[in-house]
């Protein structure tokens, strides 16, 4: 089936489809998944039509979407994950139309069309940016199952960096203990959209993670299994901090970074 470019509702609650699939083997409720994927949209953008597409001081790539997914212009080293792309494969499987002027742009192997912030913000591009918005703002809800579904797969990818039964065994636990306590799934999603799987080596600083699966592995095993990790993930994005490279000033957002774990708390 194909979706419109009007077909999804405009307002703040992000409307699930029926038939986008969902991440069934994660037990979640649509109910659940659309209060999850606003709390991201707001921790990301606050819910701000313009961050839809915008460009973070410091960074050098793009962010779009609800989970403001990174692109990467041509040429690019940044270490981190990107996202985009992917999203946009998400697009392609289902059949979402893409609006005339766009096709360019939401193709899954098109480089970020902007070298810089500088570039980002250049008069000439702030027309397509402006309907490039739009749709990502029309297309919540896939955005959501597709942010739904890379939590799904995350397990058996950290479980496959693994080589210790003992801490595949510890992981697979500690995720069971946090997805099943209250807010459980929106810690987990968020975060997995948030700062990755960990799973990448270059998604390292001095040798060190800051991914769910370093999360889970540094987590205490007793006690609030949400608190827990709430700790853990404070510590492990302390020690990102600390072992950043100076010129990128790290320091500046963990105070905000913080903010959003504790929003993970009942």
């Amino acid at each position: 089936m194909k979706y419109s470019f009007f077909s999804v509702c405009l307002c703040v609650s992000v409307v699930i489809f029926s038939d986008v699939p969902q991440a069934q083997a994660l037990e979640i409720s649509a109910k659940e998944q659309a209060r999850i994927a606003d709390l991201i949209f707001k921790n990301e953008c606050n819910r701000k039509f313009e961050c839809l597409v915008s460009w973070n001081d410091g960074e050098d790539f793009a962010s779009l979407g609800i989970g403001h997914f990174i692109w990467f212009s041509k040429g690019s080293n940044a270490p981190f994950k990107e996202s985009y792309p992917d999203l946009m494969r998400w697009y392609q499987k289902y059949d979402v139309q893409i609006p005339d002027g766009l096709h360019d742009m939401l193709q899954p192997d098109q480089d970020c069309p902007w070298s810089s912030k500088q570039d980002f913000l250049k008069p000439e591009y702030q027309a397509q940016i402006q309907a490039l918005r739009q749709f990502l703002a029309d297309t919540k809800a896939v955005q959501a199952s597709f942010i739904m579904q890379r939590l799904e797969d995350a397990l058996p990818k950290m479980l496959d960096v693994v080589n210790n039964e003992n801490d595949k065994q510890y992981i697979r636990n500690q995720f069971e203990r946090v997805s099943s306590s209250p807010n459980g799934w929106y810690a987990l999603i968020d975060y997995v959209n948030f700062k990755g799987e960990g799973i990448k080596a270059t998604e390292r600083y001095q040798g060190k993670g800051w991914g769910l699966v370093q999360v889970l592995l540094n987590m205490r095993s007793q006690g609030d299994a949400l608190a827990a990790f709430v700790t853990s993930a404070k510590q492990v994005l302390a020690q990102r901090v600390e072992l950043s490279p100076p010129a990128r000033n790290e320091q500046r957002w963990l105070n905000g970074w913080f903010k959003r774990l504790d929003s993970y708390k009942p």
